[in-house]
């Protein structure tokens, strides 16, 4: 397995910063946060993108993906959020991203109405995602929090450039345990994040290995079933802006998920 870390752990550094960073501490790549207040975002011109991708290659640094907002169960009308996920996806293609990821943001409607809403968008987005030859991750989050929920839109669109990003803290907090989830979810999954906190109830970030989620049987699940993807580091600094700067944890966090991985092997 190959690891990144998500530049959500370090909020507003520049694009050549976030490469060193990777490259210092031994990651081979990053999830850049896509969003107005980040460096990298759709509203940047042709140039600038051509920048972004010629220093990350120059780095030897893989851009794994663009974490974009686009909520494609959110109640409403499509085209917005169609719009959205295509300048993601245009996106994502200069940049030379394999994959972007969605938000269910299904609310509080109902699940069969928010199960519709998204897979009618992510189908008409499908086709658009060919074109860029980039593949769009449905990630386990808030309104479809676990691999079960995420699976049930996923059956419904039927696409391969759409599948699904397994994020194990939100899995977790659903109720559903890591060989439920990989079972759910290894037909479409793309890549994986992990983090950890200290429990259901303060979701704080914490240095991986400090906290309670299942982190040792989700690495030991992975490499049993022979998955050789990515895990992602998703330090959620930009949302706790008091805890412990990424930075220096990020050599300890690529240590600890190293021996994981040894250790499962």
């Amino acid at each position: 397995m190959k690891l990144a870390f998500s530049t959500l752990g370090v909020p507003g550094l520049p694009p050549t910063d976030v490469q060193w960073l990777a490259v210092e501490h031994g990651y081979h790549g990053v999830e850049l946060r896509t969003h107005p207040d980040e460096p990298v975002h759709p509203g940047l011109g042709a140039a600038e993108r051509a920048d972004i991708a010629a220093g990350f290659k120059a780095a030897g640094v893989e851009i794994l993906g663009l974490a974009g907002y686009a909520r494609v169960a959110a109640p409403g009308d499509d085209d917005p959020v169609l719009a959205e996920l295509r300048a993601l996806l245009d996106l994502a293609r200069d940049l030379g991203a394999p994959f972007v990821r969605v938000f269910p943001g299904g609310g509080e409607q109902d699940v069969r109405e928010a199960d519709a809403a998204a897979a009618r968008r992510l189908g008409v987005a499908a086709e658009y995602a060919t074109d860029a030859g980039v593949r769009i991750l449905l990630e386990t989050h808030d309104s479809h929090r676990t691999g079960a929920d995420v699976t049930r839109v996923l059956g419904l669109v039927g696409h391969r450039q759409v599948g699904a990003l397994w994020d194990v803290m939100h899995t977790w907090l659903g109720g559903e345990e890591p060989a439920a989830s990989y079972a759910a979810l290894s037909p479409f999954l793309g890549y994986v994040q992990v983090k950890d906190i200290a429990s259901a109830d303060d979701t704080t970030p914490l240095p991986l290995g400090a906290g309670v989620l299942p982190l040792t049987e989700c690495v030991d699940l992975l490499t049993r079933e022979g998955w050789d993807g990515w895990l992602c580091w998703e330090y959620e600094k930009r949302w706790y802006e008091g805890i412990a700067p990424l930075p220096g944890l990020l050599r300890a966090g690529r240590e600890h998920l190293g021996r994981l991985l040894n250790d499962a092997a």
